[in-house]
């Protein structure tokens, strides 16, 4: 859930960014300002089956960069888009080829979602904005959520959230975008958020009936939470339409340092015909743009 705002133009240029970070010198960079036009060549575009199309999310890029440069990395290392991308920057995206993998609907937030009737009303004007936003722009997904329970039972936020999305659902359905509520660990980062099962959210998405009503399965959170992820995704792939990928422990990289095994994950999701995007939202815990560059090559299998 990174706010991917467009930085001030005052920080290195594309190419002076792309030879420091692979150096693993950003810092330095950034603070030096490496001018524009230098000499060494462009980076080759990479080789990739691109059988997942895989985006972003801000906080995986070099700190300091800026969001055109975002942008070239992502072209250099074969992502088709970034998520959560501001409405001022979607110029910017189209410019490189790009696509916002998922957008954000004015108003939305984490604890404050479907599950409580007295939010419909703004929650559903907001996503209709935000859809017919995206709908214009030609971007595929946009994100919602349950909320917290804060006391609710399951039963009934599961209802509230069915009934509060259907007052959307014709609209999205007639735009072409899919509203993506987001599964999220209860256990360890989101405490007492209430879509926290992947059984709870298809069970929302049944009671709706909607194509366009679906899943933002973070792999991430549905490994703390529920683990058995393969088979959970095989269960319920009909009511997901975007991924989110980071390593367990730690939401960090997707390497051989956690438990994960994400070849087989995204194997498993080729195999299920899946067409949709798979985006990265770890912390890097080492070089930024070597560890996206490690992250494209696991899941391009």
């Amino acid at each position: 859930m990174d706010n991917l705002e467009s930085q001030g133009s005052g920080a290195v240029s594309r190419r002076g960014l792309l030879k420091v970070v692979a150096g693993g010198a950003l810092a330095a960079a950034v603070g030096m300002g490496a001018r524009p036009g230098s000499a060494e060549e462009k980076p080759e575009t990479p080789k990739i089956k691109g059988r997942i199309k895989q985006g972003a999310c801000g906080g995986v890029f070099p700190k300091g960069a800026t969001f055109e440069q975002k942008c070239q990395i992502c072209k250099d290392v074969g992502l088709f888009g970034m998520d959560f991308v501001a409405d001022a920057d979607w110029p910017t995206l189209k410019k490189y080829g790009l696509v916002c993998t998922l957008a954000r609907a004015p108003g939305s937030g984490i604890s404050g979602g479907f599950n409580r009737k007295e939010n419909h009303e703004a929650l559903v004007a907001g996503l209709r904005r935000g859809i017919e936003a995206a709908a214009d722009a030609g971007w595929p997904n946009i994100i919602c959520f349950s909320g917290n329970r804060q006391g609710l039972a399951d039963d009934a936020g599961l209802e509230n959230c069915a009934e509060g999305l259907k007052k959307i659902a014709a609209f999205a359905e007639e735009k072409k975008v899919n509203v993506c509520m987001e599964l999220l660990n209860s256990k360890r980062n989101h405490k007492d958020y209430q879509c926290d099962r992947t059984a709870w959210g298809a069970e929302v998405c049944k009671k709706v009936g909607s194509p366009r009503i679906k899943l933002l399965y973070d792999i991430y959170h549905m490994q703390v939470q529920e683990g058995d992820v393969i088979a959970t995704i095989r269960e319920n792939i009909q009511y997901i339409s975007h991924f989110h990928t980071a390593g367990v422990p730690g939401r960090h990289e997707i390497d051989d340092t956690q438990e994960l095994y994400y070849p087989a994950i995204m194997r498993a999701i080729v195999d299920l015909k899946y067409e949709g995007y798979v985006s990265h939202e770890y912390s890097p815990t080492k070089d930024a743009l070597a560890s996206l560059k490690q992250s494209v090559a696991i899941c391009d299998v």
